[in-house]
């Protein structure tokens, strides 16, 4: 269904793709339903390696830091 939250923020992380793997998840599918109900009122929700990262709007510095401390970590 249409995001307009969804579609700014991976038009924000564009710069970033190469850097990392974006999955999209529906939360509103059947097989999704523990995402939706923890997360149906906090879209767009960031998780980075697994780990909850951020919700509603990209914070880039918080995001960036968090991408370079996995790269680092991964070297």
């Amino acid at each position: 269904k249409p995001c307009p939250l969804c579609d700014e923020a991976k038009e924000i992380l564009e710069p970033y793709k190469k850097r990392f793997i974006l999955q999209e998840v529906d939360i509103t599918l059947p097989e999704n339903l523990a995402w939706y109900d923890k997360y149906k009122y906090d879209i767009p929700v960031f998780h980075l390696n697994g780990k909850f990262l951020m919700k509603h709007q990209v914070d880039i510095e918080k995001f960036e830091d968090q991408l370079m401390k996995l790269e680092l970590q991964n070297d």
